[in-house]
C-alpha cells in the first residue's frame, strides 16, 4: 500500500488561515481526523479526549498501514469513544507523545482521558478490540451511565 494510501487520514485543516485553530478545536470541529505527531500535545487533551497513538519508524511500515486502515474502517466506533488518533511516523521529529511514551518500532497505546496509559500494544487491534478496552475504563462507564 502506498504512503498516500496508508495516510490519507491525515488532515489538519484550519478553518481561518490568520488565526489558525489548536489541534483541541480541530479536534472538536472533526473528531475523525487523524492527527500527526509533532501536532499534539498530550496535555492539551487531558479530560477532552482519549488518545489513541499509532507508532512506527516509518509511513512504510506495514503494521502502521493495516494499523490506519483498521482505524479508518470503523472510526464512528472511535468518535463515540471521544477517541483522538495520532500517528507518529516520524522519530527524529521527537514530539512530546513521542518522548512521553518511548516507542520502539510500531507501537499503539491508549492513553485515558487522565493521561494514564491503559494500553500498549505491539501489533495492530481492530477497532472492536479497541472499543472493547475503552468500555471497560471507568471514566468509560461513568460516560455510558451519564447518558442514560
Amino acid at each position: 500500500m502506498a504512503q498516500d494510501t496508508a495516510m490519507s487520514g491525515l488532515q489538519a485543516t484550519d478553518a481561518d488561515p490568520e488565526t489558525p485553530m489548536t489541534a483541541l478545536e480541530r479536534w472538536q470541529a472533526e473528531p475523525g481526523t487523524f492527527f500527526e505527531g509533532s501536532d499534539i500535545d498530550p496535555q492539551d487533551f487531558m479530560w477532552q479526549a482519549r488518545l489513541l497513538v499509532v507508532f512506527g519508524d516509518s509511513p512504510f511500515d506495514p503494521n502502521v498501514q493495516e494499523q490506519v486502515s483498521l482505524l479508518q474502517s470503523d472510526i464512528a466506533d472511535l468518535v463515540e469513544r471521544d477517541v483522538l488518533v495520532v500517528v507518529d511516523t516520524d522519530p527524529a521529529a521527537e514530539s512530546a507523545i513521542r518522548e512521553r511514551l518511548r516507542p520502539r518500532g510500531f507501537m499503539l497505546a491508549l492513553v485515558g482521558k487522565d493521561g494514564t496509559v491503559a494500553l500498549r500494544k505491539p501489533l495492530p487491534w481492530s477497532v472492536r478490540e479497541l472499543s472493547r478496552s475503552i468500555d471497560k475504563m471507568p471514566l468509560r462507564q461513568q460516560e455510558i451511565r451519564d447518558r442514560r
